[in-house]
């Protein structure tokens, strides 16, 4: 029986039946490849000192990458995820001290093996400092055998830093020798993981370029691993304050938000941590566009965010008591702050491990005879580990900030007022403290990307 439809045309037909069988055959050839590895990427905030994601071009068993693959040094570690997408996750409780050699081999389901290949890989961080030079000051950064590399012009003054936390830059607020100050960002080509060993290393310099106007009174910065940046900043004429969003595209956005101190990005996602005369806001950069509507998370009280504890997703925070205590409280979105610690004591700095096992707060006793003390606390709030600093000082402002690789901390300290202030580093298991020689202003970590 005819549906009354015309006969398709002899050509049509085949044209066709040629485009099933090239699709047949296109799957074929597909089948029969081996497995590709697609993209491998460093994780910074895992939950152990390191980590890799990598993407495949087809499922490869988990089982079979954990026994033919090989890292050496041979340090313990496993393989997560299933599918196309896998991590493989440095153990915690474990110091990496060199570069480390990835052999990656496996099998897909069908029993095809992935080409064999040999990564090279430096988890480890590198110092960047803003050091004082002859005629002011210079950003700079230290390889790993010890040797300085300045990544900037030499400026009057550098006030502000913020390192990039994707490692694809650093983002700087610099006086010139008029006093004028402008923000700059220092584009850089990460060298943390690459085929040959030979151009494992520091990263390349690409370009310094402003990213806002020149006389500016002062400026805040932040960044997450998405590579979201958020650019605070007032010119020298009176009410005039700009909260700009870039996006990793380059795309900018002016953000209209009631904020009263600096807003610091999470590590991960969109979100932000935003301060208001109320308390503090957790709200969306998406959100936060002009004509957005959304109902922030609010958490009322004097409180400044401390530090993020990444792979937990929570975060630290320094409470003000009306009667001049202080407490330091850790916090997850949706839930109530948990008190670690309360005391009269300032404290000056804190920051946690990722995924907020460990705890530490440098403490300011201006009415005892320890001045300034660390002391690490554990998951229940319980001091363990004390280190009296003695006659260094901590730097006023500058940050404490934890390197999960190889567990330990940096800070600021200055032993003489009329002396440069030094980069100190505390082992985070023995609370040992070890002061570098090199005269510097602030100290922070620039993440390998």
């Amino acid at each position: 029986m005819s549906n009354g439809l015309p006969p398709l045309p002899h050509p049509l037909l085949a044209a066709l039946a040629g485009a099933a069988l090239l699709v047949v055959v296109q799957q074929q050839i597909l089948e029969r490849r081996p497995p590709r590895l697609l993209s491998l990427e460093p994780q910074v905030h895992s939950s152990g000192p390191a980590a890799l994601d990598l993407r495949f071009s087809r499922p490869l068993g988990r089982a079979s990458l954990q026994a033919r693959s090989r890292l050496q040094p041979p340090l313990a570690h496993r393989w997560l995820g299933s599918e196309t997408t896998l991590r493989l996750l440095l153990q915690p409780g474990q110091q990496v001290r060199s570069p480390l050699s990835l052999e990656l081999a496996g099998e897909d389901r069908r029993g095809r093996s992935l080409a064999p290949q040999r990564w090279h890989w430096e988890p480890r961080p590198l110092l960047l400092v803003v050091a004082e030079v002859e005629g002011g000051e210079q950003l700079q950064i230290q390889d790993h055998d010890g040797r300085w590399q300045p990544i900037s012009p030499i400026w009057r003054r550098i006030p502000s830093v913020e390192p990039l936390a994707d490692g694809s830059g650093v983002v700087v607020l610099a006086a010139d020798h008029q006093g004028r100050q402008r923000l700059w960002k220092r584009t850089l080509r990460p060298r943390s993981l690459v085929r040959h060993p030979a151009t494992l290393g520091p990263p390349q310099l690409g370009s310094l370029h402003p990213l806002g106007p020149e006389g500016l009174s002062f400026a805040h910065l932040s960044s997450n691993r998405r590579g979201d940046l958020v650019l605070q900043w007032g010119s020298q004429a009176p009410g005039t304050t700009v909260t700009r969003w870039i996006e990793p595209d380059g795309r900018r956005h002016d953000l209209k938000l009631p904020v009263s101190g600096p807003i610091l990005l999470l590590p991960e996602g969109e979100g932000m941590v935003v301060p208001t005369p109320d308390g503090l806001e957790l709200r969306s950069l998406r959100g936060a566009l002009a004509g957005a509507t959304e109902r922030p998370q609010v958490l009322p009280g004097s409180r400044m965010l401390a530090a993020f504890c990444p792979a937990s997703g929570q975060a630290l925070l320094v409470r003000h008591w009306p009667d001049f205590r202080r407490s330091l409280e850790r916090v997850q979105p949706g839930s109530a702050p948990i008190t670690l610690w309360l005391g009269s004591e300032a404290v000056l700095a804190a920051s946690c491990s990722p995924n907020g096992d460990r705890a530490w707060m440098l403490l300011n006793r201006w009415q005892a005879a320890v001045a300034n003390e660390l002391v690490r606390l554990d998951r229940t709030g319980r001091i363990d580990a004390r280190l009296d600093l003695r006659a260094w000082t901590p730097e006023p402002g500058m940050p404490m900030v934890y390197d999960p690789v190889a567990d330990q901390l940096l800070l600021t300290l200055r032993r003489d007022p009329r002396q440069p202030a030094r980069a100190a580093l505390v082992d985070g298991r023995t609370m040992a403290l070890r002061i570098l020689p090199k005269p510097v202003r602030q100290a922070l970590w620039l993440p390998g990307g």
